[in-house]
């Protein structure tokens, strides 16, 4: 379900350093919960599901119309993997080809496992408790960051963060008009995919 913006300032991130002059997009309290130790599962399991390929119909579709889009006003394909989309447009407002720069220097070669390659989105980050990759296009530049917050008593609770800084007046006119079509659509299909696949995974172990 969706979240309020300030649901984690009650915990202190890495995140919120590195992404100071973006916007914060949506939060999304994820239906994923656990015991401190199981972060490393809850990755796994985002960068490991089949999506949008084993989602409904109408995401599915979704996901071919903007591609269709992408090909005619040159926006790209939206599920191009980072290595394959060439040199990303900067962040706008800056000269700033990654984010990278920006993470601290002992953080920059923690996410380099193989479940981040031939992903639309580069790795930032990753560690105990936060994940951060970054992604670029012709619309806007975003950062997904995944926070694992305790919720007392030893429980913990995922979170998504999505970050943005769209390109102009044609950026924003297209992240409002996107807007609907995620809440709607997207977002719920990815929540029931989430939903069961960590009760599938739990039940196993």
């Amino acid at each position: 379900m969706r979240a309020p913006k300030d649901v984690l300032r009650a915990q202190r991130w890495i995140i919120d350093e590195i992404v100071h002059d973006f916007d914060v997009e949506d939060v999304w309290a994820l239906p994923i919960e656990g015991g401190p130790d199981d972060f490393e599962a809850v990755i796994d399991l985002v960068q490991s599901i089949d999506f949008p390929e084993s989602a409904p119909l109408p995401v599915r579709l979704l996901w071919d119309i903007r591609d269709l889009l992408g090909r005619i006003f040159g926006l790209g394909r939206i599920s191009t993997s980072a290595d394959d989309a060439g040199d990303w447009p900067p962040v706008p407002g800056t000269e700033e080809r990654s984010l990278l720069g920006r993470v601290p220097a002992e953080l920059r070669n923690t996410a380099t496992s193989p479940l981040f390659a031939d992903k639309p989105f580069r790795p930032l980050y990753l560690t105990d408790t936060e994940f951060a990759d970054e992604i670029s296009n012709r619309t806007m530049y975003g950062v997904k960051h995944l926070a694992w917050a305790h919720q007392g008593g030893g429980r913990y609770r995922a979170y998504m963060t999505v970050y943005v800084k769209p390109r102009g007046a044609a950026g924003k006119a297209y992240m409002a008009f996107i807007k609907p079509f995620r809440y709607a659509i997207i977002y719920p299909a990815l929540m029931r995919h989430l939903d069961r696949f960590w009760t599938e995974r739990r039940a196993a172990h």
